[in-house]
C-alpha cells in the first residue's frame, strides 16, 4: 500500500475550513435558544477536531463529479449527528468519560442534564438542516431517510447498546469474538462512515456502481478506524489522543488488541485499508483524496 500523502493535507485544511464555517452558520441560533444550551452546543460541536466524517461527505461528492458547496449541508448534518453521539457516549450512564478532544466533556464542562439536551438538540438540528438545505425535496427526503437509518436502533444506537454489554460477552474462540466485535463496530462506527459517503454520493446524483463502491470503502474504512482506535487506547499518549487511554482494558471491554494482540491488530488495520482502497478503483484518479484519507486513518495518532 502506498503511503504517499501529497494531496490530502492542503485539501483537508480547505475542507475543514468550509465545514467549520458551515457548522458555525447552522448553529447561529437566535435569542430563542437558552444561553447555556447554546453555549454547550457550540462547545461540543465546534470543538477542534478532524472533521473526518463531513470530509468523507465532501470527498464522495467530488469523486462522483459533484460540487462541494452543494454537499456542505449534508456534511454539517453528519458532524452534528456525530457530535451528539459523542456527547451522549461520554455520559456517566454510558462510557463515563471526562475528557474529549483534549477538553472536559460536555457534562463535565456544564452538567449532565445540559449534555443530554445538547445531544437532543444536535440530532434534531441535523435533520432540519438536511430537510431545508438539500434540494430538490426528493433528494432531501432520501438524505434524511439514509441518516435516520444510520443513526437508529439497527445501526449507531444499536452498536452503542451492544458496546455497553460487550464486556460481559464470553466468546468460545477468536473467530467468534472478532465476528461479535466487528458487528458492534459496523454499527457504532461504520454506520456513520458509510452514510457520510452515501450522502455525498446522493447529493452528486451518483449511479448504483458508484454508491456500491463507496459503501464498501466505508465499511472497511470504518472498521480500520476502530482497530486503530483500540490500538491508541492501549499505546496512545493521552495528551496526543485527546481522551483517556487504557480505559477499555480497565473495564474489561472486548477490543481488537485484547483478542488478536497488538501486531496482528496493526496487520488487520492495514488489510482493511487496502480493501477500502481497492473498492474505489472504479473512480480512478478522482478517488486519490479518498485513498490518502484511508492511509491517514491507518497512521493516525489521535
Amino acid at each position: 500500500m502506498s503511503t504517499s500523502t501529497t494531496l490530502l493535507p492542503e485539501l483537508s485544511q480547505n475542507l475543514r475550513q468550509q465545514i467549520d464555517a458551515a457548522l458555525q452558520h447552522y448553529v447561529n441560533f437566535n435569542t430563542d435558544c437558552p444561553t447555556q444550551l447554546r453555549e454547550a452546543i457550540e462547545y461540543s460541536l465546534l470543538a477542534p477536531g478532524k472533521r473526518l466524517r463531513p470530509q468523507l461527505v465532501l470527498l464522495a461528492t467530488q469523486a462522483c463529479g459533484g460540487a462541494v458547496e452543494d454537499a456542505l449541508p449534508a456534511a454539517a448534518a453528519v458532524e452534528m449527528l456525530h457530535a451528539y453521539s459523542l456527547v451522549h457516549d461520554d455520559l456517566p450512564a454510558m462510557d463515563d468519560d471526562d475528557l474529549r478532544r483534549g477538553r472536559p466533556t460536555c457534562h463535565k464542562q456544564f452538567d449532565e442534564a445540559t449534555a443530554i439536551l445538547v445531544g437532543d438538540a444536535l440530532q434534531a438540528r441535523a435533520f432540519e438542516v438536511l430537510a431545508t438545505e438539500i434540494t430538490p425535496a426528493e433528494r432531501a427526503a432520501r438524505c434524511c431517510a439514509e441518516l435516520a437509518q444510520a443513526a437508529g436502533a439497527t445501526a449507531l444506537v444499536g452498536g452503542q447498546a451492544d458496546d455497553l454489554t460487550s464486556q460481559f460477552f464470553l466468546a468460545t474462540d477468536t473467530t467468534q469474538a472478532i465476528e461479535r466485535l466487528e458487528l458492534i463496530h459496523r454499527r457504532k462506527t461504520g454506520a456513520l462512515f458509510r452514510v457520510s459517503l452515501r450522502l455525498g454520493a446522493i447529493v452528486a446524483s451518483a449511479n448504483d456502481q458508484q454508491l456500491a463502491a463507496l459503501d464498501t470503502y466505508g465499511q472497511h474504512l470504518g472498521l480500520a478506524f476502530q482497530v486503530v482506535d483500540d490500538l491508541l487506547d492501549v499505546s496512545g499518549n493521552e495528551s496526543t489522543v485527546g481522551k483517556r487511554v487504557g480505559k477499555d482494558s480497565q473495564r474489561g471491554k472486548t477490543t481488537y488488541p485484547a483478542i488478536l494482540g497488538i501486531e496482528a491488530s496493526h496487520e488487520r488495520a492495514e488489510t482493511l485499508i487496502d480493501e477500502a482502497c481497492q473498492a474505489i478503483e472504479v473512480f480512478g484518479e478522482a478517488a486519490a483524496p479518498l485513498r490518502e484519507l484511508a492511509q491517514y486513518v491507518s497512521q493516525r495518532n489521535k
